[in-house]
C-alpha cells in the first residue's frame, strides 16, 4: 500500500514544499495537489518536481470543464517530462457550483465528457494525430463551427511515457463502474471501509468486468486524517468544518454529491440536518451535528495500535495508496507519524 498525502489549497503552499523533502525521506510515495477555487494546481506540482528527487505527484484533481481535453493532455506530458515520468493526471468533473459559478463553463453530461477526455488525452500521448468525433468533443473542429481550417495534428515533443496513469475521482455508481473500466486509479471522497463493499463493491464489479488488462489492477486512493497516539483523539474534530462543507454546502439540495454518499452510509437524518444548518448560514451548528462515529470511520486517529487496525482495515477494502493528512499540531510529530504508518502500510 502507497502512503500519500495532499496539500492543502487554502494557503501556505509555499511552507509546506519547504519540508515536503522531509516527507520523501520518511518515505513519502505520492503527493496529490487539488485545484478547487484555487490557485492553478500545474505551476505549484512544477515547484514541487523541482524540488524533489523520488517522490510522485499527481493533480486531486482537475476539473474537466476548465481546459479542452488536448491541453490537459499537453499539460500532464509537460510534467511528466520536467519530474522524469513522476506524474499522476487526477481528474474529476467537480459540481455546478464550481464549473458554473466560477468558470461560467455549462455543467453537463459529466460521465460522457470524462470518457472522451481520456479518450483524447491518450491520443495525443501516444502522439498520434488526435481524431476525435464524439458527441461533446469534435477534433479537428468541423468546417461548419468554425474556419473550416482546422487539420489533425499530433504532438510536437515525444513525452517521456506513451500513457502517463489517469486517476479518476468519483463518487456516484455510474462514475465509479467508468473508473473501475478505464482508469488506472480511483479517487473517492469520504471513504469508509466498513461501508465501501457495500456502497460501491456492485460498481467497481461492473467497470471490472469491462476493463482493459493492459491497464493493470485498479489503484484504489482513500484519504484520511492521521494522528497517532494515547492522546490525540480530541484531533478527530479538525475534520469536523470541512465534512460539513462538503455534506451541507458543495451543492445544492438534490444535486450534492457528497451528500448523498453520507445518505448511503446511512446517515440520512445526520445529513439533513447538516445541510439545513449550513444552508441556514448556521457553519458551525452544521459542524457539530457531524457524527462522531463517522468522523472516526473515515480517519486514522488514535492509539498506535488502534491506527494499525484501521491500516488493515483499508487494505482489507481493496485500497492501494493510502492519502493521509498529518494533523498534529506538532511538525516533528506529523513527520513521525508518516513515518509510522508508512511501516504499517509495509
Amino acid at each position: 500500500m502507497r502512503i500519500g498525502m495532499m496539500l492543502s489549497y487554502s494557503g501556505g503552499f509555499k511552507e509546506t514544499v519547504d519540508v515536503l523533502g522531509d516527507y520523501e525521506k520518511a518515505g513519502l510515495d505520492i503527493v496529490f495537489v487539488p485545484e478547487a477555487y484555487s490557485y492553478d494546481a500545474i505551476s505549484q506540482l512544477g515547484f514541487i518536481a523541482a524540488r524533489t528527487e523520488r517522490l510522485e505527484i499527481a493533480s486531486g484533481i482537475l476539473q474537466i470543464y476548465t481546459r479542452t481535453p488536448s491541453l490537459t493532455a499537453m499539460t500532464a506530458a509537460g510534467l511528466d517530462y520536467v519530474s522524469d515520468g513522476r506524474f499522476t493526471l487526477g481528474i474529476g468533473t467537480s459540481g455546478p457550483q464550481v464549473i458554473e459559478g466560477f468558470h461560467g463553463v455549462p455543467y453537463d453530461a459529466p460521465l460522457a465528457r470524462t470518457r472522451e477526455v481520456i479518450d483524447i488525452c491518450r491520443q495525443v500521448w501516444r502522439r498520434e494525430k488526435v481524431v476525435h468525433d464524439g458527441r461533446h468533443y469534435q477534433i479537428p473542429l468541423p468546417a461548419e463551427r468554425g474556419t473550416g481550417l482546422g487539420k489533425a495534428l499530433k504532438l510536437i515533443n515525444h513525452p517521456v511515457r506513451d500513457r502517463v496513469p489517469v486517476i479518476l475521482a468519483a463518487l456516484g455508481p455510474k462514475n465509479v463502474a467508468m473508473a473501475a473500466e478505464i482508469a488506472e486509479g480511483w479517487l473517492p471522497l469520504f471513504f469508509h471501509p466498513g461501508k465501501a463493499g457495500e456502497v460501491w463493491g456492485q460498481a467497481l464489479a461492473e467497470g471490472a468486468a469491462r476493463r482493459d488488462p493492459a491497464l493493470g489492477p485498479l489503484d484504489v486512493v482513500a484519504q484520511a486524517p492521521l494522528a497517532i497516539g494515547e492522546d490525540v483523539e480530541d484531533l478527530v474534530d479538525l475534520a469536523r468544518p470541512q465534512t460539513a462543507l462538503y455534506i451541507g454546502g458543495m451543492g445544492a439540495r438534490g444535486r450534492n454529491f457528497y451528500h448523498n454518499l453520507v445518505c448511503r452510509y446511512g446517515y440520512e437524518a445526520e445529513a439533513a440536518t447538516i445541510q439545513d444548518l449550513y444552508l441556514a448560514g448556521r457553519k458551525e451548528e452544521a459542524a457539530a451535528a457531524v457524527p462522531a462515529d463517522l468522523l472516526r470511520n473515515l480517519s486514522l486517529i488514535g492509539p498506535e495500535s488502534y491506527v494499525a487496525e484501521r491500516v488493515e482495515a483499508y487494505r482489507a477494502a481493496g485500497v492501494t495508496t493510502l492519502k493521509v493528512n498529518p494533523v498534529s499540531p506538532d511538525p516533528a510529530h506529523r513527520l513521525r507519524d508518516l513515518e509510522q504508518v508508512k511501516a504499517m502500510a509495509s
